[in-house]
């Protein structure tokens, strides 16, 4: 893909990166292969629902996950959220630090913050364009943030930028997972 707007540090080659895209309505999930295609990525393992995704996480071949947030069993209780968690908090989550972009139609503040709060690592809008796509996953990849472990919550640090004015302690550590 080539863009005049796109930093030469932010350039990835998708060819070696696999992605689960998680999206129960077939057109869209198509769509966001389709984009990914455009980036030259050549693994992208698609499921529709919390079972199927977490089905292909435990195998342990996937390196970034972009889920939608409403999926069609959220009837039962399940959505992109219960996803989230449980990569981020499950003992048998094979990649608990990979790159997740959730993506939703309610991109109200509400949903953002729920979806930071829950460990995403970027979040995307929809209805998005592929370059507003490509910045997210790009931001995700190339830059992630350091992960943290406070409390209930483990993920990225959900401060996007330092605080120059801060003048209290440093709470942002190295993090062992071991």
């Amino acid at each position: 893909m080539s863009d005049g707007g796109m930093a030469d540090y932010e350039r990835i080659d998708f060819s070696k990166i696999s992605f689960l895209v998680v999206e129960p309505n077939r057109l869209m999930g198509q769509m966001v292969r389709d984009v990914l295609m455009t980036l030259d990525a050549q693994y992208i393992d698609r499921a529709r629902d919390f079972e199927s995704a977490v089905t292909l996480l435990r195998m342990g071949r996937i390196d970034v996950m972009i889920t939608e947030w409403v999926l069609s069993d959220e009837k039962l209780g399940r959505t992109g959220m219960d996803i989230v968690h449980w990569v981020r908090n499950d003992a048998q989550s094979p990649n608990r630090m990979m790159p997740i972009l959730m993506m939703t139609a309610n991109s109200e503040e509400e949903y953002v913050c729920r979806a930071r709060d829950c460990g995403v690592s970027e979040f995307v809008a929809k209805p998005y364009t592929v370059n507003g796509f490509y910045t997210r996953l790009a931001a995700a990849i190339a830059r992630p943030r350091q992960f943290v472990r406070i409390d209930a919550y483990f993920g990225p640090d959900r401060r996007r930028r330092r605080d120059a004015d801060y003048d209290g302690p440093e709470r942002r550590a190295a993090l062992d997972i071991g």
